[in-house]
């Protein structure tokens, strides 16, 4: 589903299908016009010349020509053209020394990457070698500037903030990465230096392709050199924004870090499809903050539901916006990586925006809700809910004291939080403030659906009773849109922080007991205005496996209720049951409020219930 802030950009033509070959350009011919700057330019006929002749003349007249991506010639093989689509050879001759020799010799020269290129054109020439390091293969690979390819994510390369791009090899981060450099230095006049390490963004040659514009380009003589050039540029050249592309070592990692933290504007390219990729990867995860672990102590553990021992961010991300390039024309966008970092590490996969074009050459901006990877609009929060009904009326503006549910009794709290406090809340309860992807408000029968917050609640024990009794309540850990709070008896009344946050949001407090099933059903009752009926049950919720042997002994606890406990008024005990068994019948005797205990001996103990 699009969203209602979809959004129309210039248009331009991105498609590979609308290529087409031109002369190098001159700067002051590419800023003529819309139309000099609605096409790509390859110069593809510069990349055939080096040919041998006979391909060159067959790809010439090809009808795909234009769609080209490169030609493979290997020693022995047969030469072979690869398009967007498809593949197919260009001759039933294999590919002799003398065919590579001849396209060696109108080639620069290849340096430590075995890179070439063709001096005042975008295409790279890349060699593979033999042991001996004789070349015995050639990847001629078409290079195109495709003018206004960035107009899905302008306005992101406008806000002046540093920029990340990943994508599988052939997507376009090379030539989307020469587009932002020309709009950078053309369109908003900045000074803008290139990092061109392979020659790969403005070309081979001393002079660089006009398709970069008044940018200026910083030649690497060795790859193993680029973090010390991108260094120089900054302290040599004051350059406002710094292009790189490939970042691949950790020395170029800790540079551009350096870089970022004078103030300079980063652009570039990493090793990586998405962003979980650098979070698993040592030597480029200081890109997004780095990763270290960090031990919890027992509460923070506990109110978080995970492990003692867990991976944080380090430091703030290099990038301030990572784009993740799906497909040629389809982008997902992480305006904040620090926040998408801090989600991936808590096992919580982030929400995506997706950038696409459609028919009509319109950007089109979608959110994709990562649990279902449906794309949907994102409602506003305001005016939604169980408090927006009248179901649960919020708390008077002026904040009388704060009323707490509990089993038996209630318990009032002072109102004593200051605005301070609830600016600044305490760090252990970050997770209090942070934002889940937007869920449902109605529920599968039309009923209105209550968002809750557990704090130091079974989540197993909640998503069982939740799926067992069908009940319209969905767990949140974003307390801006929660309807109300379920908390341990125990934390509750000992944490004047969640106290403090849920009276600066009217949000009334549930607390129970105890973490038994019975006591989070009658719980869950009561927000839910449920009619509580101890005789009318669902034995699964008591069932931890639902195994046969478990519902048969569920099953003789309940009769022996219903039939002698409670009309007769007399004690029962039941069959010997193992211990795990026998807590389940504990937790049902507990439902219809009834005393049970355990007697005899193993293998023969068995649950005796008495009467209320």
């Amino acid at each position: 589903m699009v969203s209602d802030h979809s959004q129309r950009f210039p248009d331009f033509d991105a498609s590979p299908s609308s290529a087409s070959s031109h002369a190098p350009e001159s700067p002051s011919n590419l800023a003529e016009g819309p139309d000099q700057t609605a096409h790509p330019t390859d110069d593809l006929d510069q990349l055939l010349s080096i040919l041998p002749l006979p391909l060159g003349r067959k790809l010439a007249t090809h009808p795909q020509r234009h769609n080209l991506v490169e030609v493979i010639l290997d020693l022995g093989r047969l030469p072979e053209a690869r398009f967007f689509v498809g593949a197919e050879y260009l001759a039933e001759v294999p590919v002799s020394h003398a065919d590579l020799e001849h396209c060696i010799q109108r080639v620069g020269t290849f340096g430590d990457d075995n890179r070439a290129g063709i001096e005042k054109t975008l295409h790279r020439i890349s060699a593979m070698r033999n042991r001996s390091g004789l070349i015995i293969g050639l990847t001629c690979r078409v290079g195109r500037a495709v003018f206004g390819t960035i107009g899905m994510i302008r306005d992101l390369v406008e806000t002046g903030k540093s920029i990340l791009m990943l994508g599988r090899p052939g997507v376009g981060k090379t030539t989307a990465l020469r587009e932002i450099a020309r709009v950078l230095a053309d369109d908003l006049e900045k000074r803008v230096v290139i990092i061109d390490t392979s020659n790969e963004i403005a070309g081979d040659g001393d002079i660089p392709h006009p398709a970069i514009g008044r940018a200026r380009r910083m030649q690497v003589a060795h790859p193993e050199e680029q973090h010390r050039v991108m260094i120089e540029a900054v302290e040599n050249h004051m350059p406002e924004v710094i292009v790189i592309d490939e970042i691949g070592t950790e020395l170029e990692a800790l540079a551009a870090r350096t870089i970022a933290e004078r103030g300079v504007q980063l652009v570039g390219t990493a090793h990586g499809n998405r962003l979980e990729n650098l979070v698993k990867n040592p030597t480029l995860s200081d890109l997004i903050g780095g990763i270290q672990s960090v031990t919890l102590g027992d509460e923070e553990a506990r109110r978080r539901g995970s492990q003692k021992s867990v991976l944080e961010r380090k430091a703030p991300p290099t990038f301030d916006i990572a784009i993740e390039m799906l497909e040629r024309q389809r982008w997902a966008i992480h305006d904040d990586v620090s926040l998408t970092i801090d989600n991936l590490l808590r096992g919580r996969q982030p929400g995506l925006q997706i950038r696409a074009l459609d028919d009509q050459q319109k950007v089109v901006i979608t959110h994709e809700l990562p649990s279902s990877g449906r794309e949907v609009n994102r409602p506003s929060r305001l005016g939604l809910g169980w408090r927006s009904t009248g179901q649960m009326v919020p708390l008077p503006v002026s904040q009388p004291p704060l009323r707490i549910y509990g089993d038996s009794n209630s318990a009032t709290l002072p109102s004593t939080a200051s605005s301070a406090a609830l600016e600044e809340p305490d760090s252990r309860f970050g997770d209090l403030l942070e934002q889940t992807p937007t869920s449902p408000r109605v529920g599968p029968n039309g009923e209105d659906v209550l968002r809750l917050y557990p704090y130091g609640i079974s989540r197993y024990h909640l998503d069982r009773l939740i799926q067992t009794l069908h009940l319209p309540v969905i767990l949140t850990k974003d307390l801006d849109s929660a309807d109300a709070i379920l908390a341990l008896r125990s934390h509750g009344k000992g944490q004047s922080k969640l106290r403090h946050i849920a009276e600066g949001r009217h949000l009334p407090v549930h607390l129970v007991k105890s973490n038994s099933i019975p006591q989070i059903t009658r719980a869950l009752q009561r927000l839910l205005d449920l009619e509580d009926d101890p005789t009318s049950l669902n034995l699964d919720i008591f069932s931890r496996s639902g195994a046969d042997d478990e519902l048969e002994a569920l099953e003789e606890a309940r009769l022996a209720v219903e039939q002698i406990v409670i009309p007769k008024g007399q004690p029962v005990e039941l069959l010997p049951r193992s211990a795990p068994i026998r807590k389940m019948q504990h937790e049902l005797a507990e439902h219809y409020r009834l005393k049970s205990l355990s007697c005899g001996e193993e293998p023969h103990r068995r649950l005796r219930i008495y009467p209320a």
